[in-house]
Formats: C-alpha cells, structure tokens, sequence
C-alpha cells in the first residue's frame, strides 16, 4: 500500500463501509439559488447515514452577505402509507420499540406510527409497497400519493413521501412484523378511525408522519368524503 492510499479517507477519495465515495461532495454544485455559495464540506460522523458540517456565503434579505455553517444529517429519502378500510372504519399501524424518544422523555418508547421506511435505491412507490409487505403482511395493488413534506428541515435532509391506500381482509399476505435479521420487532394494529384520530389528541400518538396522515384523511381523504355522503344523504 503506497502512502497515498493509507491516506485515502473512506467515503471520499475510497469506498467506505457501504461503498460510498465523494460524500463530501454533496451540495457543491449547487447554483439554483445564487443567495447561497457552498464553499466547504466536511464529513463529522460516517455510519450507516451521514452527518456534515457545511460553510457556505449567503446573502441576507438586505443585501449583506455573511458566512454560516450548518450540520446535516443525510440518512436518505423516505416513503410513509396509511392504509384505510373505509366499509369498517378501520386503519392498519404499527407499534415498534424507538430508542431516540425512548431517551427523550417518551414512557416506553414504544410508538404508534403509519408503516414507513427509506428508499434506498427504489422509487417512493415500489419502497412503499415493500414496507407495507415487511411491516404490515398486506400486498397492495393501488396506492395514491398524498402529499411529500421535509420532516426536520433545520437539520435533516430527508424529504418523506406520503401515501394512502384501500385495504381489505384479502389484502393480507403475510404476517408483517419487519426484518427479524435488521432488528425489527413490528406489532400491527387495527384501530377504529375514530379511535385513532382521537389518539392524536389525547397523546397515545405522537409520530409527525402519522398524525399528519390521520388528519388528512379526516379533513381531505376517504373518511371526509364519507362524512360529506352522510351529510348529504
């Protein structure tokens, strides 16, 4: 090994663990907003997501340009479902131990939230498709994009993808549960609608993602058009 190489830095000039190189070039190239003018990236923290501290100019709303730095966390993109069965009134989510809120003041740590989970190298429709099959045991052939939201913007880069879909009894097609081999340990539950848009109110949950998704479907999705049936019949 020549000096060069035992020099190299994993995840820039070399792969590091997951094969990645040029992390350290994200975000240089950037010229949409000529408010902002990227001029180091640094790589603080390597693991199976990353973590960099960036210095860029940016010019204020008076004209003043002055220098910032930020910290980012970059653990990818994400897609997110609510499965709904309108004829019973039901919805499909999980509970799933969270050691971050665990040490954050969460009873338990044990949160109730809509199945989701990263890309990876798929598109939002085939990654969502895959965790409802992981997570929920059910197979689904339509989903609807609802709505796309950055979670964390002050900090993390991740954009989540929100979908609902129909479901029904046949739709199951395995237990669910998660990848026993990536340390998923997913309880399924089936809660009446009512009962778990009340849950958002009364803190039994808490997840962002999940409650923005029951409240959709309570103000613009399939239980809103049923109330406005209802009210018209």
């Amino acid at each position: 090994m020549t000096t060069a190489e035992a020099r190299a830095r994993p995840g820039i000039e070399v792969p590091d663990h997951r094969g990645r190189t040029g992390l350290d070039r994200a975000g240089r190239e950037l010229t949409r907003n000529p408010d902002v003018v990227v001029r180091d990236v640094e790589l603080t923290s390597q693991g199976w997501h990353v973590l960099r501290r960036t210095t860029f100019d940016y010019r204020r709303r008076d004209g003043r340009w002055e220098t910032q730095q930020r910290e980012t966390y970059d653990r990818g993109n994400g897609a997110v479902l609510l499965p709904y069965d309108v004829e019973r009134g039901t919805v499909l989510l999980t509970r799933q131990f969270r050691y971050p809120v665990y040490v954050n003041d969460h009873p338990d740590g044990l949160l109730i939230e809509a199945a989701a989970g990263l890309l990876d190298a798929d598109d939002p429709v085939t990654a969502i498709r895959r965790e409802s099959a992981e997570e929920l045991g059910i197979s689904l052939a339509d989903v609807d994009h609802v709505f796309d939201a950055y979670m964390s913007p002050g900090s993390v880069t991740e954009r989540l993808h929100f979908f609902a879909a129909a479901y029904s009894p046949a739709s199951r097609t395995g237990d669910g549960g998660g990848v026993a081999e990536e340390g998923e340990d997913i309880e399924v539950l089936e809660l009446d609608f009512a009962e778990a848009l009340a849950m958002t109110r009364d803190g039994r949950i808490i997840d962002g993602k999940t409650v923005m998704l029951l409240q959709w479907a309570a103000l613009d999705g399939p239980f809103a058009r049923v109330r406005r049936q209802q009210a018209c019949g």
